[in-house]
């Protein structure tokens, strides 16, 4: 689980773990946050390993895939949640802003599976990826726009991999709404973004959780995104 020692990463794992998963949980610059929540897995009787990557660096992400396969000796699946989200706007975005979003929240989920299929093809194992995308990518984010273009590849990328990658992996992806505010932002700001949503709520953490396991355990279903988002896309897209 890639960004998985905090937010909607932490809520995952922990509901990974209660189903009975061993994890690898990997971070940038949490390290104590991944530390600890490991050790929180292991007293619940996981098997937890905490593994550090800067995926802004192209090369990260198939190493860290190894060293991860390798600690548990091999995976069933791939949840890739860690992302950037910095403001900015298309009048001032620049190639290397760009470039920037598309590594880390594009192109090291895009690896992390690619490594993954590699591992498992043609050993009649199979497996499961969920990438973590977005509700704005219907009706567009505006004042994220690197981030949001990032994320539009991620979700071409989540339908070509469930192509190009079956039948060894399954690929699929959640795309959250008002789940969580921003670092710098409180619940406040989630009270103005569901005023006008079809279930008239936020949403939570546990909300993501329970989508992703769902998309991790269910072996019929490839290339989907589920909008957990209270409604959101449905107005965006035109529905009432």
């Amino acid at each position: 689980m890639t960004g998985g020692s905090q937010r909607l990463g932490r809520e995952t794992v922990l509901a990974l773990a209660r189903a009975g998963a061993d994890l690898v949980i990997h971070y940038n610059r949490s390290g104590e946050a991944a530390r600890e929540l490991c050790d929180e897995l292991q007293g619940m009787g996981r098997t937890a390993l905490a593994l550090g990557a800067d995926l802004d660096e192209p090369t990260a992400a198939a190493p860290l895939f190894r060293e991860a396969w390798d600690a548990l000796g091999g995976l069933d699946c791939v949840v890739n949640n860690a992302s950037i989200f910095p403001p900015g706007r298309l009048p001032e975005l620049e190639l290397d802003e760009l470039i920037r979003n598309v590594r880390i929240n594009a192109w090291a989920p895009f690896v992390l599976g690619r490594e993954f299929w590699r591992r498992v093809r043609g050993t009649g194992t199979r497996g499961a990826v969920v990438n973590l995308l977005d509700t704005r990518l219907v009706g567009g984010d505006p004042a994220h726009a690197a981030y949001h273009l990032s994320k539009a590849l991620l979700a071409e990328l989540t339908t070509l991999s469930a192509l190009e990658f079956s039948p060894e992996l399954r690929v699929n992806a959640v795309a959250p709404g008002a789940v969580l505010p921003p670092e710098d932002r409180d619940d406040a700001y989630l009270e103005e973004l569901t005023r006008g949503l079809p279930l008239r709520r936020r949403g939570y953490p546990a909300d993501v959780a329970d989508a992703t396991l769902y998309l991790l355990g269910a072996t019929f279903v490839t290339g989907q995104v589920i909008y957990v988002d209270g409604g959101r896309h449905i107005r965006e897209g035109g529905g009432r």
